[in-house]
């Protein structure tokens, strides 16, 4: 049986209805009512002459036979709802990075060619720039009120005003699992893409199909029903924005389990005494995060202030890697602490995963069905223990393509031996035990003096140093080396241990890694640039670098 993620959430309201699904502040939905409310999307969207185009069986990978919707939305249940409400109504949705200005919006709604946003009032005054200047603007704009007090933008209807008209029976369309699921990857390395995947095969990689660790998958909807019974009613709290892929892959998890999605009092940036105390509040059992950059600060925080955290054991981590030395503080706080890692890009999904106190080095994670390494030509595929360096890939449930490019669609997911992989960028080794070991995206990689240096190895070296808050390792043109590592540095508040000198961080560093791959030079910023999640922004560390 293959699985479409309305059709999924509809089975879960059939068990849940009365359940709560999403909490924020004071409000509360049920998953029967974030069911109503993203019906009444979906017949609004229906009602404009939204829906699919051409059949899913006569089109390329690249190729989109539905109407888009693009969503930019801080985090709440409207952006849930907005999904859902376009899978109901067979309208692919795509997440739109609510810090883009200008060009950034234009060239991502000019490659997406959407006929319906759904934005945030706050977002309006940019909005309003950009939306005259596409080469085919959105025919419907939904305007979600904040308190920013902007109006209307023209011919934009209140979002809650829409649904409140729509009937609460949705679209009369039968969503499939060819339907797709677009995601826009983060453009922090280079232009973002869409990439398109079926409904089924993302939610078997990524959104609730598989239990990540175990790899046991759902071979029907009964079998959802079957797994909420046994399920643990978690309540997660979500820190990183719904738009990006890390996001929503864990609230759809969750939700496929039962669980309670719970957002800060604050969803548009990470406050550490807000987010502890919602974890108080809302009796939050697990958290999920992306790397250092947001729970370094959180764990700080707990030096300056005392919470009732007896509810809180788990954190998931993805998107970006914890060092050691965040890991050793968050443990050293919450002795009990469970910490899963997971690994994956939004053109594999979820691929492999580790937990704390199960050994092994950092960045070594147990893959799951369908992920290997293949070597250096894309050939054929590595034995575990297999010396040298390949690419992590995925087969199975991996996308279609990106859309509106054939060639890079071509060059992602090639063909091996008569099987169709993902292969996204990222470096890896197999081991002989058949862990494998994430070494880095290749694009971001410095060739400096013939040796190759993974900027995450170096990151994870220099991150322990007692004086820095934060690290992002880049590379720049060098006449000796070709290349040269270069390290922006963050340094922490109050620090204790010493200065932060570019000479005392190299000689931390030296204790973990060669002398070959220890930075140049250092550059101390004020604050590290990264992406609203969390992620490394090697565009703007490069520009650092380059300024010296």
């Amino acid at each position: 049986m293959e699985f479409n993620l309305a059709k999924v959430f509809d089975t879960l309201v059939e068990s849940l209805g009365d359940r709560e699904c999403v909490v924020w502040k004071d409000r509360r939905l049920s998953y029967g009512q974030l069911a109503e409310r993203s019906r009444r999307l979906a017949a609004y969207l229906h009602g404009k002459g939204l829906g699919v185009r051409a059949d899913r069986g006569d089109l390329a990978g690249h190729e989109s036979g539905q109407d888009h919707v693009a969503l930019a939305m801080y985090n709440g249940n409207e952006y849930l709802e907005s999904m859902l409400g376009a899978y109901r109504a067979r309208v692919a949705p795509f997440n739109v990075n609510y810090r883009y200005v200008g060009e950034e919006l234009r060239y991502l709604f000019n490659d997406a060619r959407p006929r319906a946003l759904i934005f945030h009032s706050s977002l309006a005054p940019t909005l309003a720039d950009v939306l005259p200047t596409l080469d085919d603007p959105p025919e419907v704009l939904l305007q979600v009120d904040d308190d920013s007090g902007h109006a209307l933008l023209p011919g934009a209807v209140a979002y809650e005003d829409a649904l409140a008209a729509s009937s609460p029976d949705g679209a009369p369309v039968d969503p499939s699992p060819d339907d797709l699921y677009i995601l826009y990857t983060g453009g922090t390395t280079g232009m973002p893409k869409g990439v398109l995947w079926r409904q089924h095969d993302i939610f078997m990689a990524a959104m609730g199909g598989r239990t990540i660790g175990t790899w046991e998958s759902v071979t029907s909807y009964e079998g959802i029903t079957e797994r909420l019974a046994a399920a643990l009613p978690l309540r997660l709290l979500l820190l990183p924005p719904l738009m990006h892929g890390a996001a929503q892959w864990a609230g759809f998890m969750l939700m496929a389990q039962g669980a309670t999605i719970i957002f800060p009092d604050n969803p548009r940036r990470v406050d550490p005494d807000d987010v502890w105390r919602t974890v108080e509040r809302e009796k939050a059992n697990t958290m999920s995060v992306v790397g250092d950059a947001v729970l370094r600060p959180l764990v700080m925080q707990l030096d300056k202030a005392t919470y009732d955290l007896s509810s809180f054991f788990a954190l998931g981590n993805g998107g970006a890697p914890l060092t050691p030395a965040v890991r050793e503080l968050a443990l050293a706080r919450l002795p009990n602490l469970i910490i899963s890692d997971s690994a994956g890009s939004s053109e594999t999904g979820a691929q492999m995963h580790s937990v704390s106190g199960e050994g092994g080095a950092v960045g070594d994670f147990l893959p799951g069905p369908g992920t290997v390494v293949v070597d250096e030509e894309f050939g054929s595929v590595l034995e575990p223990g297999h010396e040298g360096i390949g690419w992590l890939a995925q087969t199975g449930n991996v996308p279609l393509g990106y859309l509106g490019d054939a060639e890079k669609t071509a060059r992602t997911f090639p063909v091996i031996d008569g099987v169709r992989y993902s292969i996204p960028g990222d470096r890896a080794r197999h081991l002989a035990g058949g862990a494998i070991t994430l070494l880095g995206r290749d694009s971001v990689t410095v060739n400096s003096g013939g040796e190759k240096i993974f900027v995450e190895e170096v990151e994870r070296a220099i991150a322990g140093h007692p004086a820095v808050a934060d690290v992002v390792v880049t590379g720049r043109p060098s006449e000796r080396w070709g290349q040269e590592v270069v390290a922006v540095i963050q340094v922490a508040e109050g620090a204790a241990g010493g200065a932060a000198t570019a000479e005392s961080i190299t000689t931390h560093a030296s204790n973990f890694i060669a002398r070959y791959k220890l930075p140049k030079d250092v550059i101390f910023v004020e604050l590290l640039q990264r992406s609203p999640s969390g992620k490394a922004d090697y565009r703007w560390a490069a520009e650092q670098a380059q300024k010296g």
